[in-house]
């Protein structure tokens, strides 16, 4: 990381770090930003005070959820926001010659500490039109916030979000690792992705970087190349190994495996179809586990997955046990996944049976091979035997949809409701300064999400609420909620001196993003034709909207 990103920020006696990439600095915007700052500072605007939304229109991937994810790197960003001189130096550069000196006074003395930001917590499952952050403050300041917090939040959402559904279609009990970084869009794309698939339920990550910046659990075995690298066991020039308890030691490891192997070829229970297992491949085995006798798993697909690399490693397997290890399990990456996985599930099952090893038949089975939310789904409806999956390529690049879309709307400015109106409805901006808030059911499912006026009493439990949706006139439904959370936090209070919600650490954003989808309606939540989930406004908003819409729409003339 850069040095400008180590530095920490003490606006508003705030002390955060820095944006974890060094590119995330006040630059990391459009151009139009500053000429309209520059215009809002020619205009003596630039002072007012302002509100932005930031939200989205429409669920991703055909889906009626989304996860919120970046916020952590959006108050970084603002707590640190300060241009330097080279900054705005290459800015007046950039700007229309009639820029006048002083602005670039102005813009030295531009921070976030007299900006308010407040948002839902980092991992909650999200819906369109509620903001996900409020940004009051400076109108020129904020403008300038716009574009970075967009980039920050956009793909950091998108990511979760394909993350927590490949989570929901594998199920609770499986291993789901992130294997994305060869293949996503540049090394942010894959940095972002694996902290982002971390928050959405993935278990761990190939990304070693991403290991260290997170501490994000790190897992991954070999390649095909160690495999194809020997030639047989005459590459083995070391083959002593200690047992687990260091009280004895196997003088000829290569020896015992290869004992073992022929016992398992000698097994009329497996058929005798284990004759000739690749040799080369039973030596790359052999070398693996003399490295990694805690940790074997062998990439079992380089040959031929049944004839070859499942008996190989059994009988590796088997020479550890003997030394007192327990070898973690086979790698499958190519071929049918459903019938393999369960072919070489009944190999395990047999050999427990056969030689008296305990638990041998639980031996993990990992799947990669360009698996997607649909290949997934798939495999569970054939049956199968995968423990883990590896995913990568359709994960990090969020091949089925390549943006969610977030907008940043101003909805007040000095203390007056703006609103964006469009031919289109589902582009109408929601004004005015609002809090939102998720009512649950007797279930514990949440049951709509409402916005309300700033100024209008908080929803109360066993309270009737009608909730009305913010543009169909006879869309709307009393609800009694049987509990109400309010969704916007302050995370960064500017000068208002109110409390600051702390950053969670990103285990805790995980468990929550977890426990977030456990409160949601199955049916919300399913992978094909899920129910839409409600969110409405108030009656008092509901009528202010469309008070504010006629007033602003200009009226027709026909001739």
């Amino acid at each position: 990381m850069g040095e400008k990103s180590n530095k920490a920020s003490q606006n508003a006696g705030l002390v955060v770090d820095g944006p974890t990439n060094p590119l995330v600095t006040p630059l990391l915007t459009d151009l139009y930003q500053f000429t309209m700052a520059y215009a809002y500072w020619k205009a003596g605007k630039h002072n007012e005070r302002a509100v932005f939304d930031l939200y989205f229109r429409k669920n991703p991937f055909a889906g009626e959820f989304t996860v919120f994810a970046g916020l952590e790197e959006c108050i970084k960003l603002i707590a640190n926001f300060k241009l330097t001189e080279e900054e705005i130096s290459f800015i007046h550069q950039s700007l229309p010659g009639s820029c006048e000196e002083g602005f670039l006074n102005h813009l030295r003395e531009i921070d976030c500490s007299d900006v308010e930001v407040y948002a839902i917590s980092e991992g909650t499952v999200v819906f369109p039109k509620v903001p996900l952050l409020r940004l009051e403050g400076p109108v020129a300041v904020v403008q300038l916030l716009e574009t970075p917090v967009l980039n920050l939040v956009n793909f950091a959402s998108l990511v979760a979000t394909n993350a927590a559904r490949h989570r929901l279609v594998a199920g609770k009990s499986k291993m789901l690792l992130e294997f994305g970084l060869r293949r996503a869009q540049g090394p942010d794309g894959a940095i972002g992705a694996s902290k982002y698939c971390y928050i959405g339920g993935f278990d761990g990550t190939s990304n070693v970087a991403a290991g260290r910046l997170f501490g994000i659990p790190l897992r991954g075995t070999h390649s095909h190349a160690f495999v194809s690298s020997f030639m047989g066991p005459d590459d083995i020039l070391e083959r002593t190994l200690c047992s687990s308890d260091g009280s004895s030691t196997c003088e000829d490891f290569v020896a015992l495996v290869q004992s073992w192997l022929s016992k398992i070829q000698l097994l009329k229970s497996l058929g005798g179809t284990f004759r000739d297992t690749n040799q080369s491949e039973l030596a790359a085995f052999i070398s693996y586990a003399l490295a990694f006798p805690n940790n074997f798993l062998a990439l079992v697909d380089t040959y031929d997955v049944m004839r070859s690399g499942v008996p190989n490693f059994c009988a590796v397997a088997l020479a550890l046990d003997d030394l007192g290890y327990k070898a973690v399990g086979i790698r499958l990456d190519s071929g049918d996944l459903a019938y393999l996985s369960g072919e070489a599930r009944k190999i395990f099952h047999t050999i427990e049976k056969e030689f008296g090893v305990p638990d041998f038949g639980k031996t993990s089975i990992t799947a990669s091979n360009d698996l997607n939310e649909e290949t997934l789904d798939g495999l569970k409806k054939q049956g199968h035997e995968v423990d883990c999956f590896g995913i990568g390529t359709h994960l990090v690049t969020c091949y089925a949809q390549a943006a969610l879309g977030c907008v940043f709307k101003l909805v007040e400015i000095n203390n007056q409701p703006r609103i964006k109106l469009s031919e289109d409805v589902s582009k109408v901006s929601i004004p005015c300064k609002k809090r939102c808030y998720r009512l649950y059911g007797k279930e514990g499912y949440s049951l709509v999400d409402i916005m309300t006026g700033e100024n209008e009493p908080c929803p109360k439990v066993g309270e009737r609420i009608l909730c009305r949706h913010p543009f169909s006139e006879s869309k709307r439904a009393y609800v009694v909620p049987k509990r109400v959370e309010e969704l916007l936090k302050c995370y960064w209070p500017g000068k208002s001196g109110k409390e600051r919600q702390e950053l969670p650490a990103l285990k805790d954003i995980r468990d929550h993003c977890i426990r977030q989808l456990e409160q949601m309606r199955p049916d919300h939540i399913r992978r094909l034709n899920p129910t839409p989930y409600k969110v409405s406004v108030s009656a008092k908003l509901y009528d202010f909207i469309h008070f504010l819409w006629l007033n602003e729409a200009p009226v027709g003339e026909l001739h």
